[in-house]
């Protein structure tokens, strides 16, 4: 939150009726509801909003912009407003499932690998043999019904805040770009032939981002860094869990935070998928100087 935002706040400036984060003292002419800059069209008398102007002359700006706005800038779906965080968890419920009814087979063949043989399949597999894939399918796979217990409960308790603070095209790249960096981490950093599996790379992601909203809400942080902390105490004290995956997920997700929550409003959406396009960038300069040294 810039100053001008905090003082305004401070001020108990109503917020924008299309941009809730936006506090502002100009309010339509016509309807009286508070409008920030990004609203405001001249009018003979004063400034209205979207919605007044299009009502009243059939001109002003194009139907999604009247559509009500999240936080992030995002717009405001109708209908469930969890409903693609249901979807992850379904999918992930899914393809856990078939995990559990074909077996090794199929886990072996999309858990994330970077270079070694995997008995039943020809050649050696993984990532540094061109199944690039892996670094996907891996985020979909867990090992066990503890495993996925735990990850679709912290998956459903953060998504749904996020999903609605964020907006569902946001969130799913907010998801996917954590999930992908925490893969290419591991991929640089673990041995070859250990597989890792698992969506705690997105979690984690998303657990950097809800920090990141909360800080900017200004609400009390303390749950969200206990929970945080708990977390990364059991991600280094136990064995097999791929911490990798945990840190490269939890900085991709704070770095999309910022980009998503404090983006300026005249340039939001330049800076929300920039910064979104960066750490992918990143992520794939990782892939790619990993696969350099095992090949």
């Amino acid at each position: 939150m810039n100053q001008d935002e905090d003082q305004a706040r401070q001020a108990g400036l109503p917020s924008c009726y299309r941009h809730p984060g936006v506090h502002t003292g100009i309010s339509c002419a016509r309807c009286e509801r508070p409008i920030c800059p990004e609203c405001m069209i001249s009018a003979s008398v004063g400034f209205q909003c979207p919605e007044c102007v299009r009502s009243a002359s059939g001109t002003g700006h194009a139907p999604t912009a009247n559509q009500p706005r999240t936080l992030a800038g995002g717009v405001l779906a109708a209908g469930d407003p969890q409903l693609f965080t249901k979807l992850l968890i379904g999918i992930n419920v899914a393809l856990f499932l078939v995990q559990e009814t074909v077996g090794d087979r199929f886990t072996d063949a999309f858990f994330l690998l970077g270079r070694a043989g995997i008995p039943g399949f020809d050649g050696v597999q993984g990532v540094a043999e061109g199944q690039w894939y892996r670094l996907l399918t891996s985020m979909f796979l867990h090992g066990g019904i503890a495993h996925i217990a735990f990850n679709m409960l912290s998956l459903w308790w953060l998504g749904g805040p996020l999903e609605a603070a964020l907006g569902r095209a946001r969130y799913l790249a907010l998801y996917f770009v954590s999930g992908l960096a925490g893969g290419a981490l591991t991929y640089l950093l673990a041995a070859s032939n250990e597989p890792s599996l698992g969506a705690s790379g997105a979690i984690f992601g998303l657990f950097g981002a809800m920090a990141v909203l909360m800080r900017r809400m200004k609400y009390d942080m303390r749950p969200v860094i206990g929970l945080l902390v708990v977390n990364l105490i059991i991600t280094f004290a136990w064995s097999g869990i791929a911490w990798q995956a945990h840190v490269g997920g939890l900085v991709s997700g704070v770095l999309v935070g910022i980009g998503m929550v404090h983006a300026p409003a005249e340039r939001r959406g330049l800076a929300q998928w920039g910064t979104c396009a960066l750490v992918l960038a990143v992520s794939a300069v990782i892939v790619v100087i990993r696969t350099a040294q095992l090949t």
